[in-house]
């Protein structure tokens, strides 16, 4: 690009000096020597000239974003592409004057050469503008691509998780014995278990939901566990009103109660407690450790979790283990009602 604007360049100076009379050619050795000379000249100069602009531009898409401050970053960009050129061209002219001195006037020669280089710079300037808008564009295009086609398999992988074979499994073989001891507790559990996949089916496509209703739903699959474990399973609930409308990932609730009932024994001698509660801004979900031996934990339920997060803000999810117990803390997106 900088050769062919370099050859640009010079083909309209010596066109615009011989034609205006101001530099007669003598004929086609010496317009040959002025094109070799000067080009080789104006490629050095807008190398000078780039490097800079494409500092500059770095600068001011941080700094002076084009969405935000339109006029102030117009007139300082014009200003120091102006100024970045003058410098560029008296820098050369006074390099070629010490090689060969020039015939014309020299202060004549540096102002030219310094308004040509300002024109020549702000057509560089706008020319790189253009090309780097393009690349962010194209580059933040396929980023939005990858980044949908990735929101789509995690969708599917916690689809995939919410009809899971065993889960189907043991709820039916539940729902089976119930059905002939205790018809009632049956279609409580018909009710609920229907809750479950209703609010699957309503938020799987969502990127959030409010925790009133993620704690809606978590009620509902405990209590399709605890039939199956009895008093086994404990749980505790403890969140502040004020924050039930708070936000977070549909389904979080499920990926961490599923992974403390599969990966934890859970019987009469070792009951599985689990602890619901805010803390601040944050859900935590605590239970205590008593690993089984032969569950084998995969991860990928988590590392979804944290995708999806990283979908609807910057703070991440915190897992660690303190005091033999098991502690997630989720973070809670607040709604512009709540004033955060």
């Amino acid at each position: 690009m900088l050769i062919f604007l370099a050859i640009g360049v010079q083909l309209a100076v010596i066109a615009y000096t011989h034609f205006s009379g101001y530099y007669i050619l003598q004929g086609y050795g010496h317009f040959f020597t002025r094109f070799a000379v000067g080009t080789s000249l104006s490629l050095l100069a807008s190398f000078f000239l780039a490097y800079p602009d494409l500092l500059l531009i770095q600068y001011f898409n941080k700094f002076l974003p084009w969405g935000k401050r339109v006029f102030k970053r117009l007139f300082f960009q014009l200003f120091t592409s102006v100024f970045i050129a003058a410098i560029v061209a008296i820098g050369i002219t006074l390099l070629s004057h010490q090689i060969k001195s020039f015939e014309e006037d020299l202060g004549e020669v540096l102002y030219y050469n310094s308004l040509i280089a300002s024109v020549v710079n702000l057509i560089l300037m706008t020319i790189l503008e253009g090309a780097i808008y393009f690349e962010e564009s194209k580059k933040a295009q396929q980023e939005a691509s990858n980044l949908q086609e990735e929101l789509s398999q995690i969708k599917f992988e916690v689809l995939k998780s919410q009809i899971n074979p065993h889960f189907m499994f043991n709820s039916l073989n539940v729902l089976s014995g119930l059905i002939k001891k205790n018809p009632d507790k049956a279609q409580e559990f018909v009710d609920e278990f229907a809750h479950i996949y209703r609010y699957v089916l309503d938020t799987i496509e969502q990127p959030v939901t409010t925790l009133e209703l993620e704690l809606d739903f978590m009620r509902s699959y405990l209590f399709l566990q605890q039939i199956r474990y009895g008093q086994d399973l404990k749980f505790t609930e403890n969140i502040g009103g004020e924050l039930l409308s708070a936000l977070l990932p549909p389904l979080s609730l499920q990926v961490l109660l599923e992974n403390a009932i599969k990966h934890n024994v859970v019987n009469k001698e070792n009951p599985l407690k689990i602890d619901i509660f805010t803390r601040g801004d944050w859900l935590v979900v605590r239970n205590n450790i008593q690993p089984k031996t032969t569950s084998k934990s995969t991860g990928l339920g988590l590392k979804n979790l944290r995708k999806r997060y990283a979908f609807i803000g910057d703070t991440e999810p915190h897992f660690k283990v303190v005091n033999g117990h098991y502690v997630v803390m989720l973070p809670l997106v607040m709604n512009e009602d709540q004033g955060l």
